[in-house]
């Protein structure tokens, strides 16, 4: 049985574990809560570059880029996204089972014999997919691109993958990463960056406004130098939606954490009691036996 000492000792780690845990939910709260104001503020250049191709593509003209070209898939490339901090539960736990489940989905669609090349976003990520040992799967370790990269890191990045998509060293490359939703919500989402469909430009969101506009340059030439802003203004917005998410899960695990420390504070503070209480009887009883004995 445990003395009162040792009690009051695991009391107060306890007590300082969920001091601990409470303040790392609100600091947490308040990195998602700038997360969401960065996926507000990227909102709206998005959707004008989607409306500037969607009027575009609306228009009586024939497109084509080079970052549209569709190949035969051989080669694909997934950039996976995690955290680079732990306590966040099992948010790069979920994330890795997509993509295992993602690599499959691969091997179904494309053959048995496709390429593929992993690219983990974030230090617990990189880890996670340092120990795959899969036949065909390949891992790219980028050292100067993190969960928390600056918006010229986002943009190199994002460069560096056009560039190896136009040299063909990949047919495809997808971005798999956890959509925000809400602090209780996040999902698994695989979206297909390059080569740019133009699905991506007939959702219900692109609202197409026919006028007649005259282009300068041609319609051409800007769909080609609007493209690359729309694949910037993707890659920013998933790097956001990552932190968002990666927050988010956090806090749900210290809110965890913190009502389980108050659990066992309860509980150990009803020990410490029944104990202390149990203690006092007895001296009680040594003081009442000790009198009979001397009268």
């Amino acid at each position: 049985m445990a003395t009162l000492r040792e009690l009051k000792g695991r009391i107060g780690s306890v007590a300082s574990s969920e001091k601990i845990t409470g303040a790392m939910k609100m600091i947490s709260s308040a990195k998602m809560h700038r997360a969401e104001s960065d996926l507000r503020r990227l909102l709206p250049f998005r959707q004008q570059i989607e409306n500037i191709i969607g009027n575009l593509l609306s228009a009586d003209a024939e497109f084509s880029s080079p970052l549209t070209e569709e190949r035969e898939v051989k080669s694909i490339a997934v950039v996976v996204f995690g955290s680079d901090d732990g306590l966040c539960g099992a948010y790069n736990i979920n994330i890795f089972k997509e993509l295992l489940a993602t690599v499959r989905s691969y091997r179904e669609r494309f053959g048995e014999n496709v390429k593929i090349a992993v690219i983990p976003v974030g230090s617990k990520m990189a880890k996670a997919t340092s120990r795959m040992a899969l036949p065909g799967v390949s891992v790219e370790q980028q050292a100067d691109v993190d969960s928390k990269s600056s918006g010229d890191a986002v943009k190199a990045f994002t460069r560096r993958l056009e560039d190896r998509f136009l040299a063909a060293d990949f047919d495809r490359i997808d971005l798999l990463y956890m959509n925000f939703q809400s602090v209780s919500r996040q999902r698994p989402k695989c979206d297909q960056l390059l080569p740019v469909s133009s699905d991506a430009f007939k959702n219900e969101d692109v609202k197409a406004i026919c006028r007649p506009y005259i282009f300068e340059p041609d319609a051409a030439t800007i769909f080609v130098s609007v493209l690359p802003m729309f694949l910037l203004a993707v890659v920013q917005e998933v790097f956001t939606e990552n932190r968002a998410s990666e927050q988010a899960a956090r806090i749900m695990a210290m809110q965890s954490a913190n009502d389980n420390a108050k659990k066992l504070l309860e509980q150990l503070q009803l020990e410490f009691n029944k104990l202390r209480q149990q203690s006092i009887t007895t001296e009680l009883l040594d003081i009442v036996g000790g009198q009979i004995k001397n009268d």
